[in-house]
């Protein structure tokens, strides 16, 4: 197979489990381009075409398989986390000797001094760049590897980028890392973990048929999926291996678009790598409790109607909507529309579609059901509406079967949602991102260090499984670098990494 056969626009990846019932209908579908196993599970590739026929053998299950879609957890702070105070500390020493801090994210801009020890040489390990086909990592299916031998010469050059063209366009991905892992210079910076050095996995973008699946502005090019972070980590890992140093992750993204249960399937992956001795996972729980894309109601009784409205501004494009509630009971919905034109209830069968094209507006609106999920058992509604006219749509949830009655609804992630969309009712609990909610991982929010107070748009706790989180908070307001071509300001959820004091994995 050639390497730019994934980077195909009809190519579409999904994941499956090891074992399950439809397993080998998908690896002998001849439709199968690609697959690789990633743990205890398997991520497969074909084309759009095939995949609407190999989704029919997963039933209700196909919910599980499609990746998620993950943005980027952006939004004086050493020395008020104490980080300074425990570098200083002669006994402790914690400077991140010996240990490899990875990351799954936008790249890094390998030529800034931060990066760069006194004699030149690099403290980057290795680039794997998912965006460049050409010389993929042994086992892996796409992508370009380029190891510090590679990236010393581009350093050496007077053209790095001619032999290493890796680049962080976005500078998120350079920002995370010098924070956690940047040289001193001078007086005026130093990352937390100076002595620590870097493994960088720079995702590729979404493929086009998921982008439009989870209605993606166009103009949104930070759109990753859950398979391929799931697909760095594997490799950060292996390279620890290889090296036999402890190695901190670090994930700077998150994801509305799931349940909030935490027993999806890049959750559960991390659940079964944070358990793996000398290897230690940190996320940021992003920053979504002041966005009103959350919404939570209770049904006290069968055949209780709860309205969920959603304001719509001008242009605000396509709308994806998730509806979530527990195994125990069972929620139809229906849909009107801001000149009140209905679409009306939608029985709630599993696996069931309903499109429906409005007569009195341009939009179309789609209803899907989908249960029960893996891992819960619940069921997810997932509402669309695409080329939203503006003003008040109302979702109605109807209780047909109500024992628990708890209702949660969210809109995506911000910059993955037109800013003047939100729910009139909306609620800044259980606003924790995805995969922030996996159990064993280090759950990181923020605060503004210059007031010591919380930071207003740091998501707020609990999550659907009743977890204390987040774990930590760190400065994540005015948080600068030393590096001129970017001088955004970023959150820093690896302000607190916790460095594993381990020395092999």
């Amino acid at each position: 197979m050639n390497d730019d056969t994934l980077y195909d626009k009809d190519v579409v990846d999904f994941m499956i489990r090891k074992g399950c019932y439809y397993e080998s209908f998908i690896l002998n579908h001849p439709g199968l381009i690609a697959s690789h196993d990633i743990s205890m599970f398997t991520i497969c590739y074909t084309t759009v075409k095939d995949f609407m026929s190999m989704r029919q053998y997963m039933g209700s299950d196909y919910i599980n398989s499609i990746p998620k879609m993950l943005g980027l957890s952006d939004r004086q702070s050493l020395e008020a986390a104490g980080i300074i105070q425990v570098q200083q500390q002669p006994y402790l020493n914690l400077k991140g000797t010996n240990v490899l801090i990875g990351f799954v994210d936008t790249g890094i801009d390998y030529t800034q001094k931060v990066f760069q020890y006194k004699d030149g040489t690099s403290k980057i390990r290795y680039i794997y760049d998912q965006t460049i086909p050409g010389t993929p990592p042994a086992g892996f299916p796409m992508g370009t590897e380029y190891t510090a031998e590679q990236i010393n010469a581009a350093l050496n050059s007077d053209n790095p980028h001619q032999i290493v063209p890796h680049q962080d366009t976005s500078g998120h991905g350079t920002f995370l890392a010098s924070v956690a892992a940047g040289l001193p210079i001078g007086n005026e910076f130093t990352g937390a973990a100076p002595d620590s050095e870097i493994i960088m996995v720079k995702l590729k973008k979404a493929y086009p048929y998921y982008l439009e699946n989870f209605c993606v502005p166009p103009n949104q090019e930070n759109a990753f999926e859950s398979s391929s972070v799931m697909l760095g980590i594997e490799y950060i890992l292996e390279k620890a291996k290889i090296l036999n140093r402890p190695v901190v992750i670090c994930i700077g993204l998150g994801s509305n678009s799931d349940s909030h249960d935490g027993s999806g399937i890049i959750e559960e992956y991390l659940y079964s790598v944070s358990n793996v001795p000398g290897v230690c996972v940190c996320i940021s729980v992003g920053n979504e409790s002041q966005a009103r894309h959350h919404y939570s109601r209770q049904l006290d009784n069968e055949g209780d109607t709860e309205n969920i409205d959603i304001k719509v501004g001008e242009n605000a494009g396509n709308i994806f909507m998730i509806i979530s509630n527990i195994i125990s009971d069972r929620i139809s919905v229906s849909v009107r529309s801001p000149s009140g034109e209905l679409v009306s209830r939608v029985p709630a069968q599993a696996g069931y579609k309903s499109t429906t094209s409005l007569v009195l507006e341009p939009s179309v609106v789609s209803v899907s059901y989908y249960f029960p999920l893996e891992g819960s058992g619940d069921q997810v509604t997932v509402v669309k509406i695409f080329d939203a006219t503006p003003g008040i749509w109302t979702i109605t949830a109807y209780g047909d079967i109500i024992i628990n009655g708890n209702i949660n609804a969210w809109l995506p992630l911000t910059g993955f949602v037109s800013p003047n969309v939100e729910f009139l009712s909306s609620n800044p609990y259980n606003t924790i991102t995805s995969p922030a909610n996996a159990p064993g991982c280090v759950s990181i929010g923020a605060y503004n260090s210059i007031r010591d107070s919380l930071y207003s748009d740091s998501s707020w706790s609990s999550t659907r499984l009743s977890l204390d989180l987040p774990d930590f908070v760190a400065p994540g307001y005015h948080v600068g670098v030393f590096i001129p071509q970017v001088m955004e300001r970023w959150m820093a959820l690896v302000l607190l990494l916790p460095l594993p004091r381990v020395h092999a994995l």
